[in-house]
């Protein structure tokens, strides 16, 4: 995953990077909430994982458009 989103293997702190792991983390935990629907603990971490996800983009959408555009596209975040 850090492949595909950053400049090299190393590049874990690239923002692109971060977003596609913290998305694969959330996906995750939203297949995991059909089988446990009361596990309200990994609930609010999903909450706080969406969160930073959604300043993440905020921030590489002012930063640089074109790279927030292109992010969005490969993950397939809005429709």
């Amino acid at each position: 995953m850090v492949l595909n989103f950053g400049k090299n293997s190393n590049d874990t702190g690239y923002s692109e990077v971060q977003i596609a792991i913290l998305n694969f983390r959330i996906n995750y935990l939203q297949k995991h909430f059909l089988k446990n629907k009361k596990d309200n603990h990994s609930r609010r971490g999903l909450l706080h994982m969406v969160s930073k996800r959604r300043k993440l983009l905020n921030f590489l959408k002012t930063k640089n458009s074109i790279r927030y555009n292109k992010l969005i596209s490969k993950l397939n975040l809005r429709g």
